[in-house]
């Protein structure tokens, strides 16, 4: 049974998505591959408190590790091994597609692990933002570049969340 709440943040609306109690998606306001609104269930904050709490302390700048118990079964295989190596980049730092592709053991996959990064269902908290160019450039992201770069910028102690 899927349940969804919408919390703000300096970045805009957020909707955290849950399917048996259990984070399964976060997902920005004009992200693309959203999935329809009637997808997320009914909206019940009940699930949420820890998320809500642990995004709270991040945007505030005093987490840099989410411990959020959360599910990646949507996807592809390919697409869940991505994203579970999304979760190793270090806060404030960043990886390329091609790195990624080499730590899953397929050097040529860049363009598939970029595709894959695209769909990540749960974003910030499973860190697709910390994904860049083969020489550092911002490229695509789901929630949109102005968006990755704050993120990153944040992250860095370049900036302080601001809303959006």
């Amino acid at each position: 049974m899927k349940q969804h709440t919408v919390i703000d943040s300096p970045y805009g609306p957020l909707t955290l998505v849950a399917d048996e109690g259990v984070l399964c998606g976060l997902y920005m306001a004009g992200q693309r591959h959203r999935p329809p609104e009637e997808s997320f269930g009914e909206r019940d904050e009940v699930p949420f408190a820890e998320a809500t709490d642990q995004l709270t302390a991040y945007f505030a700048g005093e987490l840099t590790e989410f411990t959020i118990d959360l599910t990646l079964s949507s996807g592809t295989p390919f697409q869940q091994s991505v994203w579970r190596r999304l979760l190793s980049i270090p806060y404030g730092e960043t990886r390329s597609y091609g790195q990624l592709a080499d730590a899953l053991g397929n050097p040529a996959a860049s363009r598939a692990v970029g595709l894959a990064n695209g769909r990540n269902p749960i974003g910030i908290i499973v860190p697709c933002h910390r994904v860049v160019g083969a020489d550092g450039s911002l490229t695509g992201y789901g929630g949109g570049l102005d968006r990755k770069r704050r993120l990153l910028d944040f992250e860095r102690g370049e900036a302080r969340a601001a809303l959006f």
